[in-house]
């Protein structure tokens, strides 16, 4: 076979453009699938919540913003072949290797004045962990295989799939099956589902991890397997998975309903025969990925969606979504009044703080001194937006998993008069009992609606921590942000993925 050479700028701008296109829109089969669990769910606060995935969606293909303020990790699989070459003349030091393209790839990317992307990256993960601010590096898997080109699948993984990651060494004789369903009680919902779910069988441990994420990039064909009887092992395990998983009724964002699971994808290897390795890896509602071919003739072109897709998704949340709240003139009584999974439509003054700024207020908070701002009466909200472009007062800004930052809250519910706090997916023991202690409330919203909750915020400006950047404190002005109450004044809860907490 001839070799062919592949110019290193044409790996550059085609993976650059990949993770631009992959930020607003979501692929086909997703999307279908998305509409499909909208159609036949009957839980409201599931419905709702599915509602709000694909008005977003429909928000971001329209815009080219961002689906998700956690714009991901970036993740570049090459298939690159024995005779093909990387041809990089205009680098004076020589060939560059295909990490070197993939870093240059993410920091065009993530840079991108039209579209800028939230910079997730930390470098130093055992000490300073300050942001790369381009977020490079990329994440990159090379298989060298016959041929002369290069296939390349891109793909942005958030970290609330990522951190959700299981993996375990089971005896031959276990059930795969029994240990993947106990999983997923436990996993909660901070990885924003309904999603796909990865699972990597046999090989090594590192192997099952990767097979389990490398899964998730399969085409979404549940629907099918589902019309036929199952041709091998795989496929029946598939079948036996989704069904018992979205039995569990852990549903959209964790709120109960039909579908927690939109597909199981498998991908398994020969192993050691004492060893069975299984890992499983979901993937979340902001799903991000393409692949494209290089083959000498320049870079890749990526075609967008049909419009027609969303022509039956509506451009907005109906108004009569939930009851309104005055942020500005909120008290504690009114608080206590909430139930667990009443709606709400927030207007009014607004806090942000993540884990970095939870970590500052706290050591202020042991220290005795003053806090930069004043939490008596307000409300938190656990987002690190993306920056605003043209008239935008912030970029996507969805909330971030709350229960990274249960630790933080019996300090802060009982020294500062904080009233509520908003994040995404379930709390633990800890924060319940410090919100029923405190009488106050944990409000959740859509996980992966981050556009459409962004058109509520109407200004936004930093005022405490700015060296912090994406995790700085920044006070937002809303105008009907939707939220649902998840822990309400009494301790009640609306997730199914809880533990039962005792009465004291």
């Amino acid at each position: 076979m001839a070799t062919q050479s592949i110019k290193a700028d044409d790996v550059i701008k085609s993976i650059a453009d990949a993770l631009q296109y992959v930020s607003y829109y979501h692929p086909t089969d997703f999307l279908l699938a998305i509409k499909q669990a909208y159609k036949s769910e009957t839980h409201a606060p599931a419905r709702n919540a599915l509602l709000q995935l694909l008005i977003n969606s429909k928000l971001c293909a329209h815009a080219h913003r961002p689906i998700c303020q956690d714009t991901g990790v970036t993740h570049v699989f090459f298939r690159m072949g024995m005779d093909a070459r990387i041809q990089d003349t205009g680098h004076t030091g020589g060939t560059r290797s295909l990490q070197a393209l993939a870093n240059q790839a993410v920091a065009e990317a993530y840079t991108c004045a039209a579209n800028p992307l939230r910079a997730s990256m930390i470098h130093g993960p055992l000490g300073s962990r300050i942001n790369t601010g381009n977020n490079t590096p990329a994440i990159v898997h090379t298989e060298l295989v016959e041929g002369n080109t290069l296939e390349v699948l891109v793909a942005a993984k958030g970290g609330g799939g990522d951190v959700k990651a299981r993996y375990a060494m089971l005896n031959p004789s276990d059930s795969i099956s029994d240990w993947i369903v106990n999983q997923l009680p436990g996993m909660g919902a901070g990885w924003c589902p309904p999603g796909v779910l990865g699972v990597g069988i046999g090989g090594s441990p590192e192997q099952a991890m990767f097979m389990a994420k490398r899964s998730l990039f399969a085409p979404i064909n549940m629907h099918e397997l589902r019309q036929h009887e199952p041709k091998n092992n795989v496929d029946s395990l598939r079948l036996e998975l989704f069904e018992r998983i979205n039995a569990l009724g852990i549903g959209a964002q964790g709120l109960g309903g039909l579908t927690t699971v939109l597909d199981i994808k498998i991908e398994q290897a020969p192993s050691h025969a004492a060893l069975l390795p299984v890992a499983i890896v979901p993937n979340c509602a902001a799903t991000r990925f393409t692949s494209f071919l290089l083959t000498g003739s320049g870079p890749a072109t990526f075609t967008p969606p049909d419009p027609a897709l969303w022509d039956d998704v509506p451009d907005a949340l109906p108004m009569q979504n939930g009851k309104s709240v005055n942020l500005n003139t909120l008290t504690q009584a009114q608080v206590a009044s909430w139930r667990a999974g009443d709606a709400l439509m927030l207007s009014g003054t607004l806090l942000t703080a993540r884990d970095a700024a939870h970590k500052r207020l706290a050591d202020l908070l042991e220290k005795n001194l003053p806090l930069p701002v004043d939490l008596r009466n307000r409300a938190i909200y656990y987002t690190g937006p993306v920056d605003p472009v043209g008239n935008e007062a912030v970029g996507p800004a969805g909330p971030t998993t709350a229960t990274r930052m249960d630790k933080f809250m019996p300090a802060l519910l009982e020294k500062t008069g904080l009233l509520a706090t908003i994040g995404k997916a379930e709390r633990g023991a800890t924060a319940i009992a410090a919100i029923k202690h405190a009488k106050s409330a944990y409000l959740t919203a859509v996980g992966g609606a981050a556009y459409l909750i962004s058109k509520a915020v109407r200004s936004a400006r930093v005022v405490a921590f700015d060296d912090l950047g994406m995790e700085a404190i920044y006070e937002f002005e809303v105008h009907n942000m939707p939220v649902i109450v998840a822990v309400d004044a009494l301790g009640g809860t609306v997730h199914r993925t809880l533990p039962i907490i005792p009465e004291n």
